[in-house]
């Protein structure tokens, strides 16, 4: 999270300083005719347009020509403009003693001069006169956002130092971006939690997003053609909106999306998609049609915005406020993006990284959400475990003395390794106890008999009530306590209404390890419990052990 929130902020100081790197130029322009030559034009610059928006030219083949070049004193410097769907663009230079010198690259070329930021940097031609004035000629340009975007001069160092900066800050959202995904993922083998495989596709599209539209999938691949890097920004960006909305859909609780909410969320993610797609298939065919199918696919999202949040505030959701939080600034660069798309807001470097620092934003805020939802996630699987335990507990107890019941005694006693020791207790002439003090006297005879039993034996002995007022006890006949020692710990407790409560045992040892271990070994406890009260009650006796072969 703190690496975050550093990424953000770098990311904050860093795209301002792209847009103000160099000296910037201003430019005119003019469509491109026939028979025009570069000569000419810096010779008679008449006919350029300083004043219209660029956009409003359309797409095609241009002219486009910059101020007069403030004094350049570096060799090496360079010019830099952002990168935009073009077939070729030839740079021209103009000198102080009247030479011209060209440059220039194609889409299929622009890899070897696209820098991070996703910028457009030429060295101008070394010539041993000052350079005074630029024109570019342009062709094939679709126009959608400019035909020059934020040309500037810059020098060698400044771009160096630019460079350095945007790949220290983009390494950083990428290992930040892998971080999430596989801290997620981690978790995700833990909790099953569906929001968590939504949010590591969301941060994979976005990564994948990062990677083409700053221009670094270009550097890494020199031969992709630019044009192609742009179908591959728009697709990403598309799946990243659309991976967004189904992150939503699984953080938020149930209750939110139900109804015709669901279904509307599915249509706009595949409008998304679709859009997206279409877009990246068909470029440049009929252009701005297709940008103005993608950007109107952004808007029915940012339209279905505020139904979430009003269904998640009337559900009175845990997470509204953290998702609102997070996700406020995406939203609101959303915005200013498709804006931009319908000619509503001007084109700038700033705009155009917006998403990558919103992003890094939202990332830092929504690791904060889901360890939130996870948190709570605990808290409700530490109550519902201690609720099973507890009802687990209920289940295995006989609710008048506490003690296990003859399911739960079992249970646990048959598969018990070695020979075990089998106790059966009966409180002698209980029907009497019942006549004489009650029957609600007779439950509290129980209580203390089974309070007496529990007390007499080692704790990891089973003590259980299997009857009216019949007790079992099993213990590990190397631990063995005898028959007569719990006998006199039932006549040392005081009884209710100090009436005198007797008990016969009859015990028994052997193996235990199946059901049908359990019926002998019980049998034989029983005939020395029946014996013992033969011989007048209040007494034990002890069967002689029974044999494996038995």
């Amino acid at each position: 999270m703190i690496g975050a929130l550093a990424l953000a902020f770098g990311l904050a100081v860093a795209a301002p300083a792209i847009a103000v790197t160099g000296t910037p130029l201003s430019v005119c322009v003019r469509p491109a005719l026939p028979g025009q030559t570069a000569a000419a034009l810096f010779a008679e610059p008449t006919g350029f347009d300083c004043a219209t928006p660029q956009t409003r030219f359309g797409g095609g083949d241009f002219w486009i020509l910059s101020q007069r070049l403030p004094t350049i004193d570096d060799d090496d410097a360079t010019v830099r403009i952002g990168s935009t769907w073009v077939n070729r663009v030839t740079l021209f230079v103009l000198y102080a003693d009247g030479s011209i010198r060209r440059t220039g690259f194609t889409s299929r070329t622009a890899g070897r001069l696209l820098g991070l930021g996703a910028v457009i940097v030429q060295p101008l031609p070394r010539h041993d006169a000052t350079p005074v004035r630029l024109l570019w000629h342009v062709e094939g340009a679709a126009n959608l956002r400019g035909l020059i975007l934020g040309p500037a001069i810059a020098s060698y160092d400044q771009r160096n130092t630019t460079e350095i900066l945007l790949a220290a800050l983009y390494g950083g959202f990428g290992g930040m971006a892998i971080a999430l995904i596989v801290y997620n993922l981690a978790l995700w083998g833990a909790l099953r939690q569906a929001f968590q495989p939504a949010y590591c596709l969301l941060v994979l599209c976005l990564l994948a997003y990062a990677l083409t539209s700053s221009g670094a999938l270009g550097q890494m691949l020199p031969g992709l053609d630019n044009n192609d890097r742009q179908r591959l920004n728009a697709l990403f960006l598309a799946g990243s909106a659309a991976a967004a909305l189904l992150f939503a859909r699984t953080f938020f609780e149930r209750d939110v999306f139900v109804g015709w909410l669901r279904p509307a969320s599915t249509i706009v993610m595949a409008t998304l998609l679709f859009a997206g797609l279409v877009w990246a298939a068909f470029a440049p065919w009929h252009f701005h049609m297709l940008d103005t199918l993608l950007a109107s696919a952004y808007l029915t999202l940012l339209g279905l915005i505020p139904v979430v949040l009003y269904r998640a505030w009337r559900a009175r959701s845990n997470f509204l406020w953290l998702f609102a939080l997070a996700w406020s600034v995406p939203i609101a660069v959303a915005a200013l993006r498709v804006a931009n798309a319908f000619e509503l807001l001007a084109w700038s470097i700033w705009l155009d990284n917006s998403t990558i620092l919103s992003m890094a934003l939202e990332s830092m805020l929504s690791s904060l959400a889901i360890a939130y939802r996870i948190r709570l996630l605990s808290v409700e699987r530490d109550t519902a475990r201690e609720q099973e335990i507890a009802a687990r507990l209920l289940a295995d107890t006989e609710p008048l003395t506490g003690l296990l019941n003859r399911r739960a005694f079992l249970a646990r006693a048959i598969g018990r390794p070695g020979d075990q020791m089998l106790l059966i207790a009966d409180v002698d002439h209980f029907k009497r106890v019942n006549e004489k003090i009650g029957h609600d006297g007779g439950d509290e005879v129980l209580r203390v008999v089974a309070r007496a039993l529990r007390n007499a034996v080692p704790p990891n002995a089973l003590v259980a009530r299997i009857g009216g007022e019949e007790f079992a006890i099993l213990l590990d006949a190397t631990n063995a306590i005898a028959p007569d020692a719990v006998l006199d710990r039932l006549r040392s407790q005081r009884m209710p209404f100090d009436i005198v409560v007797t008990a016969s045992i009859g015990a028994c040892t052997g193996p235990l390890l199946h059901e049908k271990d359990w019926k002998l070994l019980y049998n034989c406890a029983d005939r020395a419990l029946f014996a013992a009260k033969a011989a007048g009650r209040d007494r034990a006796r002890e069967a002689p052990p029974v044999s494996i072969a038995a």
